[in-house]
């Protein structure tokens, strides 16, 4: 079987550092972090990672207050995304179009929301329960909210995929590409997680969010002071075509998608197993046809997670050896952990090594953690590739292990 190649045209992205590739690109290069102190409902200043774009650039007022903040930043992406790859909604077929978004949950923010007015100010009365709360929770209400205001009529629906989301949203593409069932993907992950206080509560509890008095310095991973986990959100869409049609159009080809794989722990709710980490990256590698010492450069997953960085360090060494010459970088020390749109957007800032060959790195990282050492580590400093990087594999872990990675490969023909 050869399967049909599949190419990334287009990019459109919101998250800590930026609107756009560019500007994020370079806010990964000078090192600077995205996270901030937010407000979080009943538990005071926390860092998050917050995303400042325009919300009414693609929706009008009423658009936005009807919709939901996960649906806005994929509205804003998907507009990015499709103007980046150079295509109109003109000269689109609004039936051939799929959108396919990854999330780590949904609803939360309006039940929350909704809940608290109606207990603070409304002595629990539910006429005032709004009525727009059943399309706003529904799962599928980021891809759908898309499709509405896109005038869209392909396939549409969200894959829930815990944090492995955003790379699950992108093989969704993938498959479909092949399968025949859209000409063009619209394919990522978003994620509003930092509007509910029960993720910074949940995480609390468990021993896993981050606290530091420098909010910057909150995510660290790798390091032997990493205390837990960044809430953050945003938004990343990619504009997936399959190759013959894009060299049709004479697009812009901004990688091409060689191999991928999805795989459970099977082992625990929380815990990640190693062993099946390992697993996934080894399967992914043979999808692709690759060796490890093919990759240049491997996006890590790792959140700042005591356990859970050393694990994924464990599968990682386990692959590609203690003598590998691959680069290892991290994104979440920059803008914290987005959730459902982490996988997109964390391929998204390594995706122009392609054209320079410099991995970013991994900033707050001043005392490593021995069980956190891989060879390759990008440490403080952006590092050039000696012989550029031409095959990038991207991580991606989530609760109750469900495991994601994808390759991607420089186009050159």
């Amino acid at each position: 079987m050869h399967p049909q190649r599949i190419v990334i045209t287009g990019v459109g992205l919101t998250c800590p550092l930026g609107n756009d590739l560019p500007t994020f690109r370079q806010a990964l290069l000078e090192g600077k972090s995205g996270v901030v102190q937010f407000s979080v409902r009943n538990m005071g200043e926390q860092a998050a990672g917050v995303c400042e774009f325009e919300r009414t650039k693609y929706q009008n007022r009423k658009e936005v207050r009807v919709g939901t903040r996960a649906g806005g930043i994929g509205i804003f992406c998907a507009h990015e995304a499709l103007q980046n790859a150079g295509l109109s909604l003109k000269e689109l077929n609004p039936s051939r179009v799929g959108v396919y978004m990854g999330i780590t949950e949904h609803g939360n923010v309006e039940t929350e929301t909704e809940v608290c007015q109606l207990v603070d100010h409304y002595d629990e009365d539910v006429k005032y329960w709004t009525h727009h709360h059943n399309p706003r929770t529904v799962a599928n209400n980021p891809a759908g909210e898309i499709t509405v205001n896109l005038g869209l009529t392909g396939p549409h629906y969200t894959i829930g995929a815990a944090c492995a989301a955003g790379n699950a949203g992108i093989i969704q593409g993938v498959q479909m590409l092949r399968l025949g069932e859209c000409d063009h993907a619209l394919a990522g992950g978003v994620s509003e997680s930092i509007r509910a206080f029960g993720i910074f509560a949940g995480f609390k509890s468990q021993g896993a969010l981050a606290s530091h008095l420098d909010p910057t310095k909150a995510s660290r991973p790798f390091d032997q002071d990493r205390n837990g986990i960044v809430v953050s959100e945003g938004g990343c869409i990619y504009v997936m075509e399959r190759l013959e049609d894009a060299m049709a159009r004479d697009a812009n080809i901004i990688a091409e998608i060689v191999g991928y794989r999805i795989n459970s722990d099977g082992t625990d709710y929380v815990l990640p197993n190693p062993e099946r980490q390992e697993e996934c990256i080894r399967q992914a590698l043979d999808n692709a046809h690759l060796n490890p010492e093919d990759v240049d450069l491997l996006s890590t997953h790792a959140t700042s997670t005591p356990q859970g960085d050393e694990q994924e360090c464990k599968a990682v060494r386990n692959v590609f050896g203690d003598g590998s010459s691959t680069l290892v970088n991290n994104t979440k020390s920059f803008i914290g952990h987005s959730m459902g749109a982490a996988g997109a957007i964390e391929l998204a800032g390594n995706l122009p090594s392609f054209q320079d060959g410099i991995a970013h790195a991994t900033i707050n990282l001043d005392n490593l953690d021995p069980s956190c050492h891989l060879p390759g580590l990008v440490v403080n400093q952006p590092k050039e590739k000696d012989g550029g990087v031409n095959i990038i594999l991207n991580n991606s872990f989530g609760m109750l292990g469900i495991n994601s990675v994808l390759l991607l490969k420089k186009y050159t023909g």
